[in-house]
């Protein structure tokens, strides 16, 4: 029981630690890749961890808050699911199916800490704003961020590893295997949802080609990911530094008509004078 409070009690560090984002800025502390990185070290298997940040990170690439739209609180969902299937002794199916709902129902949790909880730091922050109280504003940005989201989630994600690792532990035994199989199809396929996601914010006219190349590579050629990637770059690299080379010609050839039409006209050339 010690051992799985100092656990619960690191768990919920590694959360606080990711939504630190909000203060040292996007660091990306909160993929997936890092905290269930750190939650297999916290649980004494890097490489489970390491392997569940790595498909959680698929499933999660398109979870961004655009809008009013806010996805899923992924910190939660993979530090909770990686540790919770870790401890289960099972695999990344496991933490794939428990990552998505919890990490739902902490957004909830979350939303209710920005409703109630933070409105009370933003209106105070008001009132030292009109004093013109610059350093009452800061503190206030601070415990506010630590107050609403950092502290709340990781409590929630340290009790709730307590709470659950033996009830999570029961009802993974009772759970049949074609179940699990099943789950091991779907850890298959939200990936290429998370993709599909992500594709969404960014496909136009302009770079569908590139994506249908990029998919002809991988498919027909059976290039690897890898490859693709290098590919990728490279073609990038060609496109842009050919369009950089062209301006800057233009712009040098822009800047040679324009002396010599001065020169034409009487002008004075500073570049070639001497002061």
């Amino acid at each position: 029981m010690e051992n799985n409070i100092i656990i619960a009690i690191l768990l919920g560090l590694t959360a606080m630690l990711a939504n630190a984002e909000y203060l040292f800025g996007s660091s990306m502390l909160s993929r997936p890749l890092v905290t269930c990185t750190i939650t297999g070290i916290i649980m004494g298997d890097v490489t489970t961890g390491i392997i569940m940040g790595a498909t959680l990170e698929l499933a999660f690439v398109g979870a961004f808050s655009i809008g009013a739209s806010i996805p899923p609180e992924i910190i939660s969902g993979s530090v909770l699911g990686t540790a919770f299937a870790i401890a289960a002794g099972k695999g990344t199916a496991v933490a794939l199916a428990l990552g998505i709902p919890i990490a739902s129902l902490v957004l909830i949790l979350k939303n209710l800490c920005f409703i109630f909880v933070l409105p009370y730091f933003v209106h105070k922050a008001d009132r030292y704003a009109e004093e013109g109280n610059s350093k009452g504003i800061d503190r206030m940005q601070l415990w506010g961020g630590f107050f609403s989201i950092n502290l709340p989630i990781g409590l929630i994600v340290a009790f709730s590893f307590i709470a659950g690792n033996s009830v999570i532990k029961t009802i993974l035994d009772v759970i049949p295997q074609f179940v699990i199989d099943g789950l091991g199809i779907a850890t298959g396929l939200l990936p290429a949802y998370g993709f599909a996601l992500l594709l969404k914010l960014m496909i136009n006219k302009k770079n569908a080609v590139f994506f249908a190349f990029g998919f002809a590579l991988a498919v027909y050629l059976k290039v690897p990911v890898t490859g693709v990637a290098i590919f990728g770059a490279c073609l990038a690299l060609i496109l842009t530094g050919y369009a950089a080379f062209k301006d800057d010609k233009q712009t040098n050839q822009n800047s040679k008509d324009s002396d010599s039409k001065l020169a034409k006209e009487g002008g004075i050339d500073y570049e070639d004078e001497e002061f």
